[in-house]
């Protein structure tokens, strides 16, 4: 998959570019009803012996929109949204900078530009796909603005138990703990990736080793806890337990959330490897021990839980 990151204006030429298919959308999550958007987009595609593409934005439009400062996080960091466009077979990526200058352009500029300037042949969005600025531009008035360059498609909403999934639900279900159920309108486990750096120690020292992971800041986190997980790497998958949270019966004072996975049955050293961490399963909130012989009790009981749930799984 090639990638493409793109301001207003950009300069690719359009008479440099192959006719493309392609899907249009933020897809934070690239959850079950954005995949059904990316899908009909690649189909398509092959229909008619195209290439296919996916358009997106970074960052996500409040951080420009909204007074004051923000930061996002979000269910698919870019790192990982473009790991699932990958393996839903899409050609090209282009990734537009989200930023005041776009979220001025009129909705015929916008499709001038980034539509037929990108020679997209046939274009495919969900049904409340806005653009344009303030979102005057939405696929009930597309037809207007194609100059009949491109043909497009309106992708009806999906539901679960007659609910729309969306990203929104996916967050609701992950600050309360509810991964499964995320998981559910994800189409998948969520997927964050991380790479291991030094910790305390603590682990090793109580037999419990783990990897202390540090995530892309622009991550959303599941609520602090205990989970069952897997762990990727190097073409391997391992199953394992981790940990969201403070280490409040070390420390009262940190604030900061760590990151930390025992993989079972591994022991070797990872310092400074990328693992991909899929969430499974919340088991517990994060507590604090009057001691450590109760946290290494608790943590037994951790273990052999998630091990059977995956046992189950199996």
């Amino acid at each position: 998959m090639r990638t493409f990151e793109l301001t207003h204006p950009h300069s690719l030429m359009t008479e440099d570019l192959p006719s493309v298919v392609s899907a249009i959308g933020f897809f934070d999550g690239v959850h079950r009803g954005h995949q059904k958007v990316i899908q009909t987009a690649v189909t398509e595609a092959k229909n008619r012996n195209m290439e296919s593409a996916v358009i997106t934005f970074h960052p996500h439009p409040s951080v420009v929109l909204k007074k004051g400062t923000q930061h996002v996080q979000y269910i698919t960091p870019i790192r990982e949204k473009k790991e699932m466009l990958q393996k839903l077979n899409v050609d090209r990526l282009y990734v537009i900078e989200f930023n005041k200058e776009l979220s001025s352009l009129s909705p015929q500029r916008f499709i001038d530009q980034f539509i037929i300037g990108l020679n997209i042949k046939h274009l495919v969005a969900g049904f409340d796909f806005s653009y344009g600025h303030k979102g005057q531009g939405n696929m009930d008035v597309m037809e207007e603005h194609t100059r009949g360059e491109f043909t497009y498609t309106a992708v009806d909403k999906v539901t679960i138990d007659d609910e729309k999934i969306s990203s929104t639900k996916i967050r609701e279900f992950l600050s309360t703990g509810k991964m499964q159920e995320a998981n559910v309108l994800l189409g998948r486990p969520l997927n964050l990736a991380g790479v291991v750096i030094r910790g305390d120690q603590r682990g090793k020292a109580i037999g419990y080793p783990t990897a202390n992971l540090q995530l892309s800041p622009d991550a959303l986190l599941p609520k602090s806890g205990v989970y069952a997980v897997k762990v990727q790497y190097k073409n391997e998958t391992y199953e394992g337990m981790a940990s969201i949270g403070t280490n409040p019966t070390f420390t009262e004072e940190r604030t900061d959330l760590s990151v930390e996975v025992n993989i079972f049955d591994y022991n070797n050293d990872l310092y400074g490897e990328e693992l991909f961490i899929e969430w499974h399963k919340y088991f517990r909130e994060e507590k604090k021990f009057d001691g450590v012989s109760e946290l290494i009790d608790e943590i037994a009981n951790d273990e052999i839980k998630i091990r059977r749930f995956f046992s189950n799984q199996n």
